[in-house]
């Protein structure tokens, strides 16, 4: 029996590693959208607490 066609895989290797580097850009920038979000949600709070005691 012959064999078929040897297998690609420098290009299945760098098709990977693309994926990856896509996958962790995507990561970065949720992690760093939850930190803006976290942030901005602390500082609204900050506004409120302070304008309840002013008007306390």
């Amino acid at each position: 029996m012959a064999k078929g066609p040897e297998k690609n895989t420098k290009n299945k290797a760098l098709h990977t590693k693309l994926l990856n580097r896509k996958n962790a850009k995507l990561q970065e920038e949720k992690k760093e959208k939850a930190l803006r979000l976290k942030v901005l949600v602390a500082k609204m709070n900050q506004k409120k607490n302070s304008e309840n005691s002013d008007s306390k």
